[in-house]
């Protein structure tokens, strides 16, 4: 079983490092601040490859800084040294679970640089991209600096595993898309919304077992709700190439006295329906629990999906997809290859977080606590990093001219847990080498042990821009306590703390940054009281705040000055930013 993210209680504040000033917001709301070394490196967007040939991204493995070749084991397994002490072990499986000793795929899988994911105008998987940088998409013109609610959606529940699941789940990010014209004609959409070339659809799959489809400009139905009848926890991807095609998987198999098979399931948008996809229940799993929370990526160029997943497999799709607009027709075919991979103190096996991407090098936390890289043309592992505890915040990848680094952090959980488990303990925030997985530097908080609601990193960090290009900012959850929260810059080069906020209500929400037509950068922050912060990331005060309804623990994503959000109060929301 995996730590459930049961009752989802609310509140938060933190534990305070030594800083040099102190600048009080509220007696229960401080911020601390210390030195700020850099300078933002840029104002702008730095300039971005174009390149989508996977043969000319792709990386050779064994050009790698301090490259190994693995060592077979028998049975077609293989393994390699761990970044710090004991060997990873792995094997590539096909379709059918038979092991591939000498997997030898058609052709290398590679992603170009963020800016050429996608091909439709939008956020279109969790946090944007593959390099999971991107909630927000285009620019906003912030005027007043506030918040306002424009449009609600009811949606349901579900009761599993023994709690009450409502709203949109921890990791669940609505996808908000401007399809290309000949792609709205084929889905049958209104004639008003297939003139408007600023008409965008809102995609949220939600923890009552729907997609809602919605118009972001008013909320308004576009088409029916899908219907599952099970929950979804993560964040869907929508096909980068234009396709009407949603991936989806499923994160509960219970709802109330129904008990379903786990699904990973492929919607076709034309039809409003599940035409394809898979069981999570996999007898070559090297575990039972057959969730999905892991936002795929699609690899455009070789017609390649990436969905990791909580039963320790990592699958590999072929998706053989097509898609004829004229003919309002799309389809799927999939095929499979897996990684089954273990080390020393796998005990949980499975990844919940999503995975980044750069070139043909993939990357995750695990249940175990592990980093995790991989090549996604031949499935072997590549590198593995242990952080000592449960890591289910999807990592942030930066390119750099010095090489990809890694920002992520790990939690309070597998450290608490049974009779003689801590009731606290320090997380670690860690920026890593992409290439070796080797640590460059390291930020420590104590965060408190809850069974139902885990402290630590359970949120998405999010990289600075523009005049904060200098920066990396961490939500972290009970810190100093059960009931806090710390909201943390840092340096980027070096991890030193330039301000810390204290957060009288913990959370799990992923932050995101927004860059305003003025020049300027703003944060977004949701907390479990339901409190959407509008702040500065150069202070970390807030211009402004909107109080919505319990609990916001999914993650929220923009376009233009259109933020959407789900919060535990059954409600989807469109706010204003203005």
């Amino acid at each position: 079983m995996p730590t459930l993210r049961g009752p989802r209680v609310l509140a938060a504040t933190l534990a305070s490092a030594a800083l040099v000033s102190l600048a009080a917001c509220s007696t229960a709301d401080v911020v601390t601040t210390g030195p700020r070394p850099h300078s933002p490196t840029a104002t702008t967007t730095p300039s971005r490859s174009g390149e989508t040939d996977p043969a000319r991204l792709a990386l050779s493995l064994t050009d790698l800084p301090g490259w190994t070749a693995p060592t077979a084991v028998g049975d077609g397994t293989f393994s390699r040294p761990m970044v710090s002490g004991g060997d990873v072990s792995w094997k590539v499986l096909d379709q059918n679970n038979a092991v591939l000793p000498d997997y030898r795929p058609a052709g290398p899988v590679a992603f170009g640089d963020s800016s050429v994911y996608t091909e439709v105008p939008g956020v279109l998987t969790f946090r944007g991209n593959n390099y999971r940088d991107a909630p927000a998409y285009g620019t906003t013109d912030v005027r007043e600096k506030k918040l306002q609610v424009v449009w609600t959606q009811d949606t349901g529940d579900v009761y599993a595993e023994g709690s009450h699941w409502a709203g949109a789940g921890w990791t669940g990010q609505p996808l908000l898309v401007n399809w290309p014209t000949a792609t709205k004609q084929a889905m049958g959409l209104s004639q008003a919304q297939v003139d408007d070339p600023d008409f965008v659809e809102v995609l949220y799959p939600v923890v009552d077992g729907n997609v809602y489809r919605l118009d972001l400009a008013t909320g308004r139905q576009t088409k029916a709700p899908i219907s599952t009848g099970f929950a979804f926890k993560g964040t869907g991807s929508v096909d980068p190439r234009g396709y009407p095609l949603l991936y989806a998987g499923m994160g509960l198999n219970q709802n109330g006295d129904t008990e379903g098979t786990w699904r990973y399931r492929i919607f076709d948008l034309i039809q409003n329906k599940e035409v394809s996809g898979w069981d999570g229940s996999d007898a070559g799993a090297p575990r039972d629990w057959g969730a999905f929370d892991s936002s795929a990526l699609v690899n455009a160029a070789t017609d390649t999906l990436i969905e990791p997943a909580e039963n320790g497999l990592v699958y590999k799709v072929k998706l053989n997809a097509s898609f004829d607009a004229a003919a309002k027709t799309v389809s799927v075919r999939p095929e499979f290859t897996k990684l089954w991979y273990t080390t020393p103190d796998s005990s949980r096996h499975g990844i919940e977080g999503s995975a980044a991407a750069y070139r043909n090098l993939m990357f995750a936390g695990d249940n175990d606590g592990n980093i995790v890289c991989w090549d996604a043309t031949t499935l072997q592992v590549v590198w593995v990093h242990p952080t000592g505890d449960d890591t289910d915040a999807t990592i942030v990848l930066e390119d750099t001219p010095s090489g990809p680094f890694l920002y992520t952090g790990n939690e309070m959980d597998k450290r608490g847990e049974g009779d003689g488990g801590a009731s606290h303990g320090p997380v670690t925030i860690q920026k890593l080498n992409a290439l070796t997985g080797e640590q460059v530097w390291q930020y420590q908080v104590d965060a408190a042990y809850n069974k139902a609601v885990n402290g630590g990193l359970m949120a998405t960090p999010v990289l600075g821009t523009g005049e904060v290009s200098d920066l990396v900012f961490f939500n972290i959850a009970k810190t100093g306590s059960d009931k806090q929260g710390s909201l943390v810059a840092l340096d980027r080069q070096t991890g030193a703390v330039v301000w810390n906020r204290t957060l009288p209500h913990f959370g799990w929400s992923s932050p995101l940054l927004l860059t305003g037509t003025d020049g300027h950068t703003y944060g977004v922050l949701g907390d479990s009281s339901g409190l959407l912060h509008l702040f500065d990331p150069n202070t970390g005060r807030d211009f402004s705040t909107l109080q919505l309804s319990q609990n916001i623990e999914a993650s929220p994503a923009v376009y233009g000055n259109m933020l959407v959000v789900g919060t535990y109060a059954k409600k989807l929301y469109g706010i204003r930013i203005s």
